[in-house]
């Protein structure tokens, strides 16, 4: 799990800092999106009972803001409710590739921050559970969007 940190460092920058000049930065952005989901199938961890102080969220104020900046072309697509109802044409829903990546980085933030402030165990149990409940749908859906944003 050594490349789990500059994974992370690597995608929040984009949602830390407003207006970054990248070579390739969406190309640079899917490999570690990629990286990330990757590195979910290898989370191993005792877990640590220790009853750790919670993140503050309260300091993810300009992520929307920061990403809207660093990705001026990313916007609203048109997803499907219920991907394995084939026979329903109609029932489409409206995602966000700028919420999208900004819930992305408010989950490895707090990732990161478990890691370095709790623990390993804590920071890659936290990893394991919103990864499936969260993290996983919203790159999915940035994935998705980006392929089909650049053909």
């Amino acid at each position: 799990m050594k490349e789990l940190i500059p994974t992370i460092n690597e995608i929040v920058k984009y949602g830390l800092q407003s207006n970054l000049t990248v070579t390739d930065k969406e190309k640079l952005l899917e490999r570690h999106l990629v990286k990330i989901y990757d590195l979910y199938f290898d989370i191993e961890y005792k877990f640590d009972e220790t009853d750790f102080s919670d993140f503050d969220k309260s300091q993810l104020i300009d992520i929307r803001q920061n990403v809207t900046s660093n990705f001026k072309d990313f916007g609203f697509y048109k997803t499907i409710l219920d991907i394995n109802d084939i026979d329903n044409l109609k029932d489409n829903a409206i995602g966000d590739a700028i919420d999208d990546l900004s819930d992305i980085i408010a989950d490895l933030l707090e990732i990161k921050w478990r890691i370095e402030n709790n623990s390993l165990a804590d920071g890659l149990w936290f990893f394991e559970l919103i990864f499936y409940s969260h993290t996983q749908q919203h790159i999915l859906d940035l994935l998705n969007f980006m392929k089909q944003k650049n053909g």
